[in-house]
């Protein structure tokens, strides 16, 4: 199979109600459309969560790290670049390209997936699914930008709470994994994303939160451009952390 043939690329157009108030696509769309990509480009090449859930089994996105140059604006028609880096036998890297209307690719994000048994919950071996067959789909397309990072935070006291309501809740009954990043996001005030934009995002999801958990959100600002977040359910638990890179 040749290396293009193992890349699946999406178009897309930044609708009005996609965008915030700067004009731009918010990072919880692009997030969304990423996710969404993922799933054609598996779907089309039989490790869909159609066929997975026929035999209970599911992908959960572990790690993600977006990076940009710049994000689209209101009405742009963009596209969205996937393939699989790398397939281990509890995971896999897969990575994606942001390109505008112009072809310029604007930016990249770096993902890993794990395949999870619905019933016990537990990492499904990748390498003896469908006899192996995913690593034919490996491929050497460059993902310039770097891994996701380990992110840790030692603030004791929350910035904010809130409790998991109906729209933050998916198909599979928990919050989703967009509306940590919309949340996460929502920390900071108005005045910054007026004069700054985001560089780099990550996220590390860690558990599962689920309808009427309290969400509690721990802030580091580990420099003036740089912040650490941290999300506990019930006060207790870790859920997933952030970090997030303005310039």
């Amino acid at each position: 199979m040749s290396e293009s043939n193992k890349i699946g690329t999406y178009k897309f157009v930044a609708e009005p109600f996609h965008v915030d108030f700067n004009g731009r696509l918010t990072m919880g769309v692009l997030g969304n459309h990423l996710l969404n990509c993922a799933g054609f480009h598996a779907s089309d090449r039989g490790f869909g969560i159609a066929t997975l859930n026929e035999d209970n089994y599911t992908w959960v996105l572990s790690r993600l790290a977006i990076e940009l140059d710049e994000m689209p604006y209101q009405y742009e028609d963009f596209s969205v670049q996937t393939w699989v880096e790398n397939v281990y036998r509890l995971f896999t890297d897969r990575n994606f390209a942001v390109i505008n209307k112009d072809g310029k690719k604007i930016g990249y994000a770096r993902s890993v997936w794990a395949m999870i048994n619905l019933n016990t919950r537990k990492p499904a071996d990748l390498l003896t699914l469908h006899g192996g067959s995913i690593v034919d789909y490996v491929c050497d397309e460059p993902c310039p930008i770097e891994k996701p990072s380990r992110i840790k935070v030692t603030s004791d006291q929350p910035l904010a709470t809130l409790t998991a309501k109906y729209s933050d809740i998916d198909i599979n009954g928990h919050v989703n994994s967009i509306r940590y990043i919309e949340h996460i996001l929502d920390l900071f005030p108005i005045e910054l994303y007026k004069t700054k934009r985001i560089r780099r995002f990550e996220m590390a999801y860690v558990a599962e939160s689920y309808f009427g958990d309290e969400l509690s959100f721990f802030c580091d600002e580990v420099n003036d451009n740089e912040f650490h977040v941290e999300v506990k359910k019930n006060s207790s638990e870790v859920v997933c952390r952030s970090k997030v890179v303005f310039e």
